[in-house]
Parts: structure tokens; sequence; C-alpha cells
């Protein structure tokens, strides 16, 4: 149905040539703006069910207080794939952890798959991709912010911390868990959470038409073979490219992804692609920056590194299962 409202209203109503660039672009624009603010909205809400059941608070307690034998680390990868932030809105939580005392490992999983995974970027891939891959995409961020954490944190890092953290810590501990609606019933938390889900909508809306902007762009006027000759499949340094390239370009997931549609619909194998979306996210200078607040430049360097080479290798493997 929304396809065909988008072509009823740019070919019928603005009367513009279906093989045209500019027709084409701007169906692209319509169609994907409204499928995925739809789907954003949709599973916003379901996303906001599940964290007014499962609130910060008692995920931080129930780790600091319980031996979970590394389940910690999948965790704390698992709420920050159900969080919606970009590299940069995960920050405040981010030091929020270290704050309170939970080992860094720990957090730099939270820090690794907030940014790449959630239910802004699961939406559009859903709508964009299919279930298969939005599935791969769903697991292997998780994977990679859980084992990103276990290899960091047997590194003993926290020496790296700055020394506004560290005397934070030394004097701070965590206070106890409140959560004003915890005993109010299911059917009176629904208008707060619709009401908060259509937050995150406007929130993300700018970014969302944006990169449906640069993507109809794209998808109507780049030419034929564009993006094959700079990362082809059969072209081994396309993936560590593609990285490096990306971690200037920051956006957050509502804003890349159409991009990546356009990426995959030129040509480029959807491991790389992927990769690429993963950098721009959860890579970014302005994180960098904001990071710099609670950690060394050293512990800075050592994290972009470490996550560089996992999404590096998550695209190669992405290009050979998918």
């Amino acid at each position: 149905m929304i396809q065909q409202f988008a072509d009823w209203l740019i070919y019928n109503i603005c009367n513009l040539d279906p093989t045209s660039s500019l027709g084409l672009a701007l169906n692209f624009f319509v169609y994907d703006s409204l499928k995925i603010i739809i789907l954003i909205f949709v599973i916003s809400i379901i996303m906001g069910i599940v964290n007014a059941y499962f609130p910060i608070e008692r995920l931080r307690n129930y780790l600091q207080n319980h031996r979970l034998f590394g389940l910690q680390y999948l965790f704390a990868s698992i709420f920050g794939a159900i969080t919606p932030f970009c590299s940069c809105s995960s920050i405040p939580l981010f030091i929020g952890f270290v704050k309170g005392g939970l080992p860094l490992g720990v957090t730099f999983s939270f820090l690794i798959t907030s940014p790449l995974v959630n239910e802004v970027a699961v939406a559009m891939f859903l709508g964009t991709f299919g279930v298969k891959a939005t599935a791969i995409y769903v697991i292997s961020g998780i994977l990679l912010g859980t084992i990103g954490g276990i290899v960091l944190g047997r590194f003993h890092l926290d020496r790296l911390l700055s020394d506004w953290v560290k005397q934070i810590q030394s004097n701070s501990s965590l206070q106890a868990s409140k959560w004003e609606a915890e005993n109010v019933h299911f059917i009176n938390r629904m208008p707060g959470i619709i009401t908060e889900a259509w937050r995150i909508v406007r929130g993300v809306i700018i970014f969302v038409l944006i990169g449906i902007g640069i993507g109809a762009t794209m998808h109507g006027y780049i030419p034929e073979g564009f993006f094959e000759s700079y990362l082809a499949q059969d072209n081994w340094i396309a993936v560590p490219a593609a990285v490096v390239l990306a971690v200037p370009m920051y956006a957050n997931a509502a804003g890349i992804v159409p991009i990546i549609q356009v990426f995959v619909a030129k040509g480029v194998p959807l491991g790389t692609a992927l990769a690429f979306m993963m950098a721009v996210v959860g890579l970014s200078l302005p994180e960098a920056t904001m990071l710099k607040k609670v950690m060394t430049w050293r512990l800075i360097a050592i994290f972009f590194g470490a996550v560089t080479a996992f999404i590096i290798l998550s695209g190669y493997i992405f290009n050979i299962i998918l």
C-alpha cells in the first residue's frame, strides 16, 4: 500500500516520468520515509514495553551483586541493543556505569552494542533487507559487544580511566533503584509508552529524512557501477576501506540505513555495507571527544582499535554467509 501511494503521488499527481532520475529519487524518498517511520514507531512501542519492565537501575544492581560467569557481558550487550542510543547518546549511560563501579569490560560491552543495534536500526533493517539479514545483523552486533567487552576486560584497563572518573568512583555508591511505574497496571503504562515512542520518532525523524534524502539522491543519480568499482566483492581491501572511510561520516542508525540500502542496490556486498554502517554508527569523532571525559587518549585508541578490528572481521564474515 505504501508503494502504491508513492507511485500514485509521484507518477500520477506530480506527473513525473517513472524512468527519470528525479522520479526514481522522489518515489524512493516517499516510500522509504513512510515505511521506516511507521516501523520505528511500532518497534519503539514494543521496546518501550521491554524497557518499562527492565530498568537501568535493576540491571546495574544485578550485574554488580551476582557472579554470572561471564554472562554479564552478554546481558550488558543485550541491554545496549534494546536502548535507542547512538554512539554519542550512549556516553552518559556509559559514564553512569563506570561511576557506579561496574567492571570496565561490561561497560564496554554496552558501549559497543548500544549504537550498533537498537529498535530504530532493527525496524529499518527489517523493512529493508528482510528477516534473515536483520537476524544476522542483531546477533552479530550483540556478539560483537560481548566478545569486545570480554577481550578488553582481560587487559585490566581501569588504570587508563581519567582521574575524574577515579575520583568519582572512590566517593560514589550505587543508589537504590526507583521505578515509579513498577506497581502501575500495564494498561495504565501504555499512554506513557506510546508518548515515548512518538518522542523517539520525533527525535530521529530529521536523521531519517536526511538519510533517505541522501539515499534517494544516490538511488536516482549515482551512475551504475560507481560503488562496485570501489567496494567490489573481489576487492579484499574493500571492507577495511569502508570502515576507515566511515569514521568521519558520523550519523545514527536512522540516517545511515537508507544509504546502506542504496549501496547494496548499487552492487556493494551486504557485508561490506554492514561494516560501513557499523563503523559510521559505532565509531565517530564526536564519540571520541565525549569519551575523553572518562578515558585517557590511550584507552580511547585501544577501544577504537579493537572495535575497528572486530567490525572489519565481521564484514568479511558477513560477505561469506550473506
